[in-house]
């Protein structure tokens, strides 16, 4: 039976979030921290975000769950000073190793998981970013009421749209499985209203999809959780993969135009 909720405003959204990550295996970032490196970013969600960003030569900038660099190292040309936030120390050493090659100086690395950011730690920052790091956060209320006392000027974050993984749900369906993918977008939209945060949303139109070398290196490019899959569910994802990628002659990369991210940016200012 259906439950009859008088006030909206009363709907558990946290708990929702919660059931939706119950049971989720944290990723190994130190073992995919070299993949990350390497890995040349072929989309164009940096471009969508640094147009949205509002960003000022003298600001200090909190990035949250900041990985390799892939985000700090752009943020550090524009900005004053970055604080770069994971809890990977290989993330954080290939960022710091990123900084030297971009001859960049004036980044600062914390170690810590996102879980345990405090304003009491961090101080005021001007801006608070957190690219693609809060989707499988638990107390992820709480997270948020930090990052909005950290933030003096503007809190930026980019989670889940609705259509995001295709291909990997098409490929857990021929497996006779249920994705069970992490919250998206409307569970946080709802959560910060009723902390009483009335944020903004906008929804990125990407257009590029993801281009590879080989099979192989579509099976093993963090998308697709190999590591928990057997030898037989790992042959099947081979299959599937050589079945649905185009071979373009003229760059040499196997393709598939709906293997593309699905981001949602969600923002306020303070």
């Amino acid at each position: 039976m259906r439950q009859c909720i008088e006030n909206p405003d009363e709907v558990d959204w946290r708990g929702f979030w919660a059931e939706r990550l119950e049971g989720k295996i944290t990723k190994d970032w130190d073992a995919a921290a070299p993949g990350f490196y390497k890995r040349t970013r072929n989309d164009d969600y940096q471009d969508a975000l640094f147009d949205k960003l509002i960003l000022n030569e003298k600001d200090t900038v909190l990035d949250v769950g900041c990985g390799e660099g892939t985000i700090t190292i752009p943020i550090a040309r524009q900005v004053e000073k970055v604080i770069g936030i994971d809890s990977s120390p290989k993330m954080l050493e290939y960022l710091k190793k990123r900084a030297r090659e971009n001859n960049i100086e004036n980044i600062e690395t914390v170690l810590k998981p996102i879980e345990e950011i405090t304003y009491e730690e961090i101080g005021d920052v001007d801006v608070v970013v957190c690219s693609r790091s809060l989707n499988g956060i638990l107390p992820v209320e709480k997270v948020l009421s930090e990052l909005n006392k950290i933030a003096n000027k503007y809190v930026f974050i980019t989670v889940f749209g609705p259509e995001n993984k295709k291909i990997e749900k098409d490929f857990d369906r021929e497996l006779g499985v249920k994705t069970e993918d992490f919250p998206d977008y409307n569970y946080l939209f709802n959560i910060l209203f009723n902390m009483g945060i009335y944020a903004n949303v906008e929804r990125f139109d990407l257009k590029s999809y993801r281009e590879y070398d080989s099979v192989e290196e579509a099976m093993d490019n963090g998308k697709f959780r190999v590591d928990l899959y057997c030898d037989e569910e790992k042959e099947l994802l081979k299959e599937y993969l050589e079945k649905i990628l185009t071979y373009d002659c003229e760059t040499g990369k196997y393709y598939n135009v709906k293997d593309k991210a699905d981001w949602v940016m969600i923002w306020w200012k303070n």
